[in-house]
């Protein structure tokens, strides 16, 4: 029987069976002594010993409940195995304990992907295995439609995505990965955290999209009736404002959304973490940073070192640092500050990077660099990034064309932006106005104008540090593109 529509029909009709035995085949009440997992480990002393006539004796009478994932049966007795989250336990049904109509119940109307409820006592089969002896038994959620390996398993990867609730239903290595990402996160918090910061929340909706240069998503607020941003960046200009405020150290982790392409490294709709850090610059940022990275390694994959692609680095390496412009000079030839956009637009033509001609300088540079950028390896610190393409970091002391901005590069991506924050307000003001320009002539990605943030920074803000990283770097970590790394992707709906 191969037609889905077929078996959801059979599966209905055995639905039917439960309720007219005077089972609740979707029960709301759910009474379990132990999880699965506490009864393998407190096995020695919950567990008795099968009599002659195959009967449990002693032991401890307890109550599991979870998934059916096996069922097999041997003329009056049946073996199944049943998962609830935390582990997978064998459970061994036979027909003069629990009587002949039970038992023909269970072995006529449960399928694979039923939840159940059983009570009985723990035991050691012959081949070993430690199983609950049956005694008693009843449906908690009947399956009308049958998980995938009984039909034909999820090969596609759209398919995947779409149902990822089946994945990692049926794929152990997708659903580790995601409590590895939620370890992942916890761990960087608890770093944060045990570092002094404090988590705080700042708007998703904002009247100005600010913090980063992307093209924000927009909607409309009825209440006040005026267009609205989703944020851009994890409250980047809230949080400088909380420093002004006099908080010395912040952080958040939560959604941001960017309304550009979709990519290996790319997604509209994900996770960053942005802290910012009072009477600190980049230089005790980068010390921070390095740090954070090689502890979520250790503690989330035990190991400092990955291949990734062809890419391979160890964190525990010393991460140098490269300057910007001598590296773009060094792998192309073009120097950026002297270099006309015509001479740019040339290199990148005969380097083969796809660019649009109508692009700013600052964004012709930064294709530039990411070619550039692919052929590092890591774990290096990007520094010196020119003020054109920074207009929220301070300028070097040293070279005023540059910046104290820092970027970790990781498998030839940046996975991560850092900067001693420019708390300068007239300058800030000037960038400000040149990226208004830029936004004016079509560069949508670059920022708007944010008076109220000048007006803030006029109050004063200490020397600040602060950095961002988002999921890609998890992504990364596990050699995956990000879209394969959320949970639940944003998916393009099925036609009706």
């Amino acid at each position: 029987m191969d037609n889905l529509e077929e078996i959801r029909k059979v599966r209905i009709q055995k639905l039917e069976n439960l309720k007219k035995a005077g089972m609740n085949p979707f029960t709301a009440n759910v009474s379990f002594t132990h999880t699965n997992a506490e009864a393998t480990d407190g096995f020695k002393k919950l567990a008795g010993k099968p009599d002659k006539e195959g009967v449990v004796q002693k032991g401890k009478e307890i109550t599991l409940v979870g998934r059916v994932r096996s069922l097999r049966g041997h003329g009056g007795s049946t073996f199944c195995h049943i998962e609830d989250g935390y582990a997978k336990i064998q459970l061994y049904f036979k027909k003069d304990l629990i009587n002949n109509v039970n038992y023909d119940l269970f072995i006529n109307n449960i399928d694979l992907g039923d939840f159940i409820e059983a009570k009985g006592k723990l035991f050691l089969t012959q081949k070993g295995e430690q199983t609950l002896q049956v005694l008693s038994w009843r449906i908690l959620t009947k399956a009308i439609m049958p998980i995938p390996n009984e039909w034909y398993g999820l090969e596609d990867t759209e398919e995947k995505l779409r149902k990822r609730y089946l994945d990692i239903l049926t794929n152990p290595e997708i659903k580790e990965m995601f409590v590895r990402k939620s370890r992942f996160w916890q761990i960087m918090r608890s770093f944060l955290i045990e570092k002094g910061f404090m988590e705080v929340e700042t708007p998703a909706l904002e009247a100005s999209a600010g913090g980063a240069n992307a093209t924000p998503f927009v909607t409309h607020h009825n209440a006040l009736d005026m267009d609205v941003y989703l944020r851009i960046s994890m409250g980047e200009l809230w949080q400088k404002k909380l420093m002004v405020a006099g908080y010395p150290k912040t952080f958040e982790i939560g959604r941001q959304f960017r309304n550009e392409g979709m990519d290996a490294e790319h997604l509209q709709d994900y996770t960053q973490m942005e802290f910012y850090w009072g009477y600190a610059n980049y230089e005790d940022g980068m010390t921070l940073v390095e740090e954070m990275y090689k502890k979520i390694a250790k503690d989330v994959y035990g190991k400092t070192k990955f291949k990734i692609g062809e890419y391979e680095f160890d964190l525990a390496d010393k991460w140098e640092r490269i300057d910007y412009a001598e590296t773009i000079k060094k792998m192309t030839g073009i120097d950026i500050f002297s270099a006309s956009s015509e001479k740019i637009i040339e290199k990148l033509n005969e380097l083969h990077v796809e660019h649009e001609k109508d692009l700013s300088i600052p964004s012709l540079i930064d294709a530039l660099w990411k070619y550039c950028r692919r052929k590092i390896s890591g774990p290096v610190f990007l520094i010196g990034t020119p003020v054109d393409v920074s207009p929220l970091a301070k300028r070097d002391a040293s070279d005023s064309r540059k910046t104290q901005r820092f970027q970790p590069i990781i498998a030839g991506s940046e996975v991560g932006n850092g900067y001693s924050e420019l708390n300068d307000p007239i300058d800030q003001e000037q960038r400000f106005r040149e990226q208004q320009k830029m936004k004016d002539a079509g560069d949508f990605q670059a920022q708007n104008h944010d008076k109220e943030f000048v007006e803030a920074l006029e109050y004063g803000m200490p020397p600040t540090c602060g950095f961002g990283v988002s999921e890609r770097l998890f992504a990364f970590l596990e050699g995956k593109p990000i879209r394969e790394t959320v949970i639940f992707p944003l998916m393009r709906p099925k036609n009706k």
